[in-house]
């Protein structure tokens, strides 16, 4: 029977950064199995997109919210000289 995989739905953004971290350091550490280690790297990169997605859409409704459309030109954020 195939182990259900958790799904990334319902998992909000901080705790998807969260787990992506754990499994970077169990990654890293190189005293996994071949089998887990292939698991793992399977779940980062379902949860980096989910992240990705997350991120477009909270990019997309601060620009409904500020009344950009879709021609809005992005411009990159500059902290400001102290």
């Amino acid at each position: 029977m195939a182990k259900k995989k958790q799904d990334t739905a319902d998992l909000d953004f901080e705790k998807t950064l969260e787990e992506l971290e754990g499994l970077v350091q169990r990654l890293e550490q190189g005293d996994q199995s071949l089998e887990q280690s292939l698991k793992d790297f399977e779940r980062g990169v379902t949860l980096t997109r989910a992240a990705q997605q997350a991120l477009k859409q909270a990019e997309q409704k601060v620009l409904m919210l500020s009344g950009e459309g879709d021609d809005a030109e992005l411009t990159p954020f500059e902290d400001k000289p102290e």
